[in-house]
């Protein structure tokens, strides 16, 4: 069983940044893939960010050019920039990690972007 521990999510300004982390108890390298999603109050959640073992990257439309997803195998840890945040990114950000069979996430984040 491996558990996923997100933080650095917090109160930030329209325009401003933070990076979030995910920081797994065992080797993502097992994981197929690593991702991050959202889920804002009264929405469904949502895909945000994607990175494969290859370090393959695929992002929500919503979000391309301002968040970069990353992946540090030494530290079992995957991070999401996100720049240039605005309102309607405020949501409890997840980390997911998928193993061959399965998937595990999270506790999340709150992030926070006020006008």
């Amino acid at each position: 069983q491996v558990q996923l521990v997100e933080s650095g999510g917090g109160l930030v300004q329209a325009g401003g940044s933070l990076r979030l982390s995910c920081a797994a108890s065992g080797s993502i390298l097992r994981m197929r893939a690593m991702a991050w999603y959202r889920q804002a109050p009264g929405k469904q959640r949502e895909f945000v960010a994607a990175i494969t073992n290859d370090d393959i990257t695929n992002y929500a439309d919503s979000v391309k050019g301002r968040f970069t997803i990353s992946r540090d195998n030494a530290k079992d840890t995957v991070y999401l920039q996100m720049n240039s945040l605005k309102p309607e990114d405020t949501a409890v950000y997840y980390c997911k990690g998928s193993p061959p069979f399965g998937v595990y996430w999270g506790q999340g984040t709150q992030v926070t972007v006020s006008s």
